[in-house]
């Protein structure tokens, strides 16, 4: 959408607020999209209605206005705050002489941009091509140079069911290749589960530090951006408990408010790290005035997503930024941090050790000195705090994994 001059791109913002959601609000994320997309928000038109126009989405009288007003500021694009009927677009860009897309097809746009992984590039390329293959429809004539006559095929609409077909196709391949991808990741998770790894799983809203706390946490060197969406691919990096004990911390896709279900389908296997996670970090900018609106639109999605029996902590970022502790309606626990300054992190860390399921407990056990492997099996699953050499043997306090009590029990003191 905006390859060519992205810093040139001079937007119009179009919404109907029909009273569903706080159309103002949902024009500013809007804004925020575009800028991240490389354009520029000039103009932001908001109309009152009952219901959306089937035709022009917005007002016989409004759509003339909307026509004058890409006129009178060089408007290269509208952006409308909806997902749009073929019909409906084709409209406007009739009336208007100007290119349209809507809010599906920009989120679209800024995720393609930001995928790096194959796996991203094939979930937004998929996403793309399915959303894309209806708006083909009816362009028959368009696509055609000679035009058909009444009665005949004509080589126009023989041109519109190829591209059908060639999108059909390659949809196909798309879906049977990451159909491997999910097969690979789910085996990963598999093995995860049998080597006893514990998952947390950091979701959130877009921009609200996900990698920066990511990267505080772990030292991971993941991207971090001013920006919406600045990373897209999941990340898992090994995360050390104060205990010793060490669990995966995976960072997983940023959401926004009203995120297409069709997207939310296309990367149902990154966001299902969340669905298999043994804890969810719920991370949230509490410097942001809509920072419950934020928590919320997390909250819907954890549910769509059936992880109501995962414990969730609230992680309240930015606190650097808020003057005074306010109440917000978070999940489960929560933790005023700093990513940026590293404020707060040692008592999420905590946090983090209280609410995973027990899977360790600290014993006291004396080891023969011909037995050393288990003491390498103990530090590898668990920690050892101390140390010491007796004429017995060795003399370890150390926090053991549950399932491993039974095979030294008789060491134990």
């Amino acid at each position: 959408m905006f390859e060519n001059s992205r810093a040139s791109e001079r937007v119009l913002l179009i919404s109907v607020d029909t009273g569903e959601f706080d159309a103002e609000e949902s024009i500013e994320e809007l804004s925020l999209l575009v800028e991240t997309a490389g354009g520029e928000a000039v103009l932001k038109m908001i109309q009152k209605m009952p219901c959306i126009n089937p035709a022009t989405y917005v007002g016989s009288g409004r759509i003339l206005d909307l026509k004058e007003a890409c006129k009178n500021n060089w408007i290269d694009l509208i952006v409308a705050d909806d997902e749009l009927s073929p019909a409906q677009l084709k409209n406007i860009e009739d009336i208007t002489d100007v290119r349209v897309i809507d809010r599906t097809m920009l989120i679209l746009d800024i995720f393609a941009l930001r995928a790096r992984s194959r796996e991203g590039k094939l979930q937004v390329e998929l996403a793309q091509l399915k959303y894309s293959l209806p708006f083909l429809t009816g362009r028959g004539k368009e696509l055609s140079r000679l035009g058909g006559g009444i009665g005949t095929r004509g080589p126009g609409e023989s041109k519109l069911e190829s591209d059908k077909r060639h999108i059909r196709r390659k949809i196909h391949a798309l879906e049977e290749e990451l159909s491997q991808i999910e097969k690979r990741r789910n085996n990963m998770r598999s093995r995860r589960k049998k080597d006893g790894v514990i998952s947390v799983a950091i979701v959130g809203y877009t921009n609200a530090g996900k990698s920066t706390l990511m990267n505080c946490l772990t030292n991971a060197g993941v991207l971090a951006e001013d920006k919406l969406f600045a990373t897209l691919d999941p990340t898992a990096r090994r995360l050390t408990l104060p205990s010793g004990r060490s669990v995966m911390l995976i960072d997983t896709v940023g959401l926004v408010r009203r995120l297409p279900h069709k997207l939310v389908e296309a990367f149902k296997s990154t966001l299902e790290e969340a669905k298999n996670a043994d804890l969810i970090l719920n991370v949230c900018d509490a410097s942001s005035e809509e920072c419950s609106k934020h928590l919320t639109v997390t909250a819907n999605l954890l549910h769509e997503l059936e992880c109501d029996s995962t414990p969730v902590i609230s992680v309240l970022n930015k606190c650097d930024l808020v003057p005074d502790i306010y109440d917000l309606p978070v999940i489960g626990k929560s933790v005023m941090i700093s990513a940026l300054n590293g404020e707060g992190t040692e008592r999420l860390l905590n946090v983090i050790e209280e609410t995973l399921p027990k899977s360790h407990v600290r014993k006291k056990l004396l080891i023969p000195f011909d037995k050393g492997n288990i003491i390498a099996n103990i530090r590898n699953d668990g920690a050892v705090y101390s140390e010491e050499y007796t004429e017995n043997g060795t003399l370890i306090d150390a926090s053991v994994n549950i399932n491993y009590l039974d095979e030294i029990k008789q060491y134990l003191l």
